[in-house]
């Protein structure tokens, strides 16, 4: 077993109330995900970390394999490395499975191509990187922020602001896509290590759903897209408990 999909979904979001399961372009939220990550070539099994049944039966009608998260890591405050941690944890006592990379989707970024969570790993794996980031680039931001009671330009010089095209290309990490090794998470205790890849996507995938209003966003790039369905739709069980 070499390469495994964690996909943290906790209960109890706030801004969109049930979020990883609202219904998104006719499949709950998570689903998307579930089955991109089970139409990867490169992705052996899927795993869905949570603390609420209705995620997890959902998790299960599409595929994927539950860890019960404990509500001690599953608060506001609580990380998604502490989640995935623990996840490692279980998968290597009840699966009996030691994955060499661990590939963390986010459930609230559904806009990924097909092909591209396995560009990311084929990235990952041809730069000898021992984590990798998705990104998209930040063309024309120009990013102010306030300090000391005045606003101070960041990423760029407004007393030199010279032509966008001239300026160095920068970079949003855009929460799609992580990849990293267990070593580097129990070594850091985060999905970044030392060794960093990124793999570029486009800027529209980088919105992503917190609240209502960005529903309506991502179906329409669903749709303007024509991201349909993965072939992996819902399966049975026992298909999910394979060994």
């Amino acid at each position: 077993m070499k390469t495994i999909a964690v996909i943290p979904a906790r209960g109890g979001s706030k801004g969109l109330v049930n979020k990883n399961i609202h219904p998104v372009a006719g499949l709950p939220l998570l689903a998307w995900t579930v089955l991109q990550a089970r139409d990867s070539a490169l992705v052996d099994r899927v795993f869905v970390t949570t603390n609420d049944e209705a995620i997890a039966s959902v998790a299960q009608q599409y595929g994927a394999e539950v860890i019960e998260r404990p509500e001690e890591i599953s608060g506001d405050k609580a990380t998604s490395e502490s989640a995935i941690e623990h996840a490692l944890d279980l998968i290597a006592s009840k699966f009996g499975v030691e994955p060499e990379t661990v590939v963390f989707l986010q459930a609230t970024s559904p806009l990924r191509l097909p092909g591209d969570i396995d560009r990311a790993i084929e990235t990952f794996q041809r730069e000898g990187a021992d984590s990798l980031i998705s990104v998209t680039k930040a063309d024309d931001l120009t990013i102010w922020e306030r300090r000391n009671e005045a606003w101070n330009s960041v990423n760029f010089d407004y007393r030199n602001r010279g032509m966008r095209q001239d300026r160095p290309a920068q970079y949003i990490e855009n929460g799609s896509i992580y990849i990293f090794t267990p070593e580097v998470l129990r070594r850091h205790r985060n999905r970044i290590g030392e060794n960093l890849a990124a793999y570029p996507m486009e800027f529209w995938q980088t919105w992503e759903i917190d609240t209502i209003e960005e529903v309506d966003l991502v179906e329409f790039y669903i749709k303007k897209k024509g991201l349909h369905e993965p072939a992996n739709r819902t399966i049975n069980q026992q298909e999910t408990n394979r060994p």
